[in-house]
């Protein structure tokens, strides 16, 4: 009997506390939060090859895009909005899915990107018919403004998307540290975690419905503003 005693108290001395436990979750979040702010402030040369696949390369796809359907084939319009529209959103996603970045940077990037692909396309037809480049009027400005916030929101709704994904892994790596932790806590500390859990299922709940919702919303804000000069007219 005093040897099953001596043994229980063995077993129940090695079960870590609760406060052991809430010690070791903020100790690996720290861990888990320097490694992102590493791949944040990565060197300059991931930047300027960040820039290239993800701004440079659907910039120059969008041109050729024009570039064959306005001028080689000289065929209807709206199939160029809807590339527009859909070509940009895989390169934000994939960008944004691979690990963290800030959000103003590549919101500046995405005005560029709307912007030079709109100017671009008008450069290359004045190249063929001698037509201004920048606009002459109100109404031109109106189309140039709208077709270029089409493809920004189409690159706003990958980057979104992006994110949302990114999060979910990160929140997997985490439910997977809480699980092995849950394994060795106490009775008691596995109903503290199980209520700490479902706070954080409430938070996971909420952001990807949020994420998604407003994604919905930039997709239907660029759907908006691509097709409606075409469909309208």
């Amino acid at each position: 009997m005093i040897a099953k005693i001596a043994s229980l108290e063995g077993q129940l001395a090695a079960i870590p506390s609760q406060e052991v436990n809430e010690l070791r979750i903020a100790e690996l979040e720290y861990l888990l939060e320097e490694q992102n702010q590493k791949l944040a402030n990565r060197s300059s040369f991931a930047w300027i090859k960040d820039i290239a696949i993800y701004l440079i390369v659907p910039l120059l796809l969008l041109l050729l895009a024009h570039w064959l359907i306005a001028i080689v084939y000289d065929t209807k319009m709206i199939y160029l909005r809807i590339i527009s529209m859909i070509l940009p959103l895989p390169f934000a996603y994939f960008l944004f899915k691979s690990h963290a970045h800030k959000l103003f940077p590549w919101f500046i990037g995405v005005v560029f990107l709307a912007i030079a692909s709109v100017i671009g396309m008008s450069w290359i037809t004045s190249l063929v018919d001698r037509s201004p480049v920048f606009p002459q009027n109100l109404f031109e400005w109106k189309e140039l403004l709208e077709y270029s916030a089409s493809i920004a929101f189409s690159f706003l709704t990958g980057m979104l998307l992006g994110r949302v994904a990114f999060a979910a892994e990160q929140r997997r790596r985490q439910a997977g540290i809480m699980s092995a932790l849950n394994k060795a806590a106490s009775n008691h500390a596995k109903s503290a975690s199980a209520s700490i859990q479902g706070v954080f299922g409430l938070m996971k709940t909420v952001e990807e419905h949020g994420g998604t919702v407003v994604a919905l919303g930039t997709t239907a804000a660029s759907i908006y503003t691509g097709l409606k000069g075409i469909v309208g007219s």
